[in-house]
C-alpha cells in the first residue's frame, strides 16, 4: 500500500462502517485491509496445500457434518433462523456454513508459531527420507550438534505435527495477507516467489492480489479515479470474494467521501497529525497537571 494518504482514506471509510453498526446497520469490514485478511482466511483450505497435513480429525469430522447438516436443511426450504434452532447453533455459525459451497472451504490454514527446530528443519527432513526408520534420539544428538539448543519434547512434537515432511513451512493467515497489501516494489524476490505461488493455487487468491493492486493504485488522486472506482467495484462484485463485496457496499454509503479522497490532493493528515500529539501529550501529563499546563506545551510544542 502506498503509505499515509491510504491509512487515511481507509480510516475514515472504517470510522462510517462502525458508526453504522453501532446504529444497527449490518456489520462490515472496518478497511480494506481487514477484508483481505478476511478473503485469505476463507480460502485458506486452496493455497495451503502443500504445507503440514492436519491432525485435527475430530474437528474436521464435526465440520463436515454440520455442513451437511446444514446444507439439507436449507435445501428443504428452512429458514437461516429456524436452522439455528433445530441444530443448536449461533445463527452466525449457520450463516457461515451456508455462505460455503463445500466442506473444504471450512478448512482454514494451520497455524504454528515459530521454533527452535525451524533452522534445522532441513536435516532431519533429509535424514528421514533416505532413512525413514531413524530414531527421533539420533536425529536430536546429530542436530544438537549442529547447534540446536531445543528439548526432546520439541522436536517429537514438530515431527509429529508433520512439520518435517511437508514441502514448506507453514505461513500464517495474516503473514500471507500482509505479503499480498505490500506494494510489489518493496517485495523481497523470495516474497515475491511466495506470493506467486500461493495464490497460484487459488484462482480467488489471485483475483484479489490484482484487486489489491488495482485499488492501491485509486489511492493516487487523479480526476479519472472516480470513473476507475466505479469500474473496480463492479470488477470486485464478478469476483466470489464476499468479504470484498460487503466492503464495497460500505464504499457506496460514503461514495462522497471516497470519492473525493481518491481525486482531490487535500488531506487532513496535519489535523490529525496534531490531535495524536495532543493526545500523547495528555496521556504523558495524566492526574498529574490541568489544563494551563496542557495548553502551554501544545503551545511551545507548535513552534518546533
Amino acid at each position: 500500500m502506498h503509505g499515509r494518504r491510504r491509512r487515511r482514506l481507509l480510516g475514515r471509510v472504517g470510522e462510517t462502517h462502525r458508526e453504522q453498526s453501532r446504529q444497527g446497520a449490518p456489520t462490515r469490514p472496518n478497511n480494506f485491509g481487514e477484508a483481505a485478511l478476511k478473503e485469505v482466511a476463507a480460502h485458506g483450505s486452496c493455497w495451503s496445500k502443500g504445507g503440514p497435513a492436519s491432525t485435527a480429525t475430530k474437528r474436521a469430522q464435526t465440520t463436515l457434518e454440520r455442513w451437511h447438516a446444514v446444507h439439507d436443511l436449507l435445501d428443504q426450504g428452512v429458514g437461516l433462523l429456524d436452522c439455528a434452532r433445530r441444530l443448536q447453533l449461533s445463527l452466525n455459525t449457520v450463516k457461515r456454513y451456508a455462505r460455503a459451497p463445500t466442506p473444504e472451504r471450512l478448512r482454514s490454514a494451520l497455524q504454528y508459531r515459530t521454533t527452535l527446530v525451524d533452522p534445522y528443519r532441513d536435516y532431519p527432513r533429509a535424514r528421514r527420507e533416505s532413512e525413514p526408520g531413524v530414531p527421533v534420539a539420533q536425529l536430536l544428538r546429530e542436530i544438537t550438534e549442529l547447534g540446536y539448543t531445543g528439548t526432546s519434547n520439541l522436536l517429537h512434537r514438530y515431527i509429529n505435527q508433520g512439520r518435517v515432511e511437508a514441502v514448506r513451512r507453514p505461513i500464517s493467515v495474516r503473514t500471507l495477507a500482509t505479503l499480498i497489501l505490500t506494494n510489489p516494489a518493496h517485495r523481497s524476490d523470495k516474497q515475491r516467489e511466495l506470493v506467486d505461488e500461493l495464490t497460484g493455487r487459488c484462482p480467488q487468491m489471485k483475483a484479489l492480489t490484482g484487486h489489491v493492486y488495482d485499488f492501491a493504485m485509486l489511492l493516487r488522486p487523479k480526476k479519472s479515479n472516480a470513473d476507475q472506482l466505479e469500474a473496480w467495484i463492479a470488477a470486485v462484485r464478478d469476483e466470489d470474494l464476499p468479504h470484498l463485496h460487503s466492503f464495497t457496499r460500505g464504499l457506496e454509503q460514503d461514495r462522497a467521501a471516497v470519492t473525493t479522497g481518491i481525486t482531490l490532493p487535500f488531506h487532513n493528515g496535519r489535523t490529525e497529525g496534531v490531535n495524536t500529539k495532543t493526545k500523547q501529550i495528555m496521556r504523558q501529563m495524566y492526574g498529574r497537571a490541568g489544563f494551563r499546563l496542557l495548553r502551554h506545551r501544545i503551545l511551545l510544542g507548535s513552534t518546533h
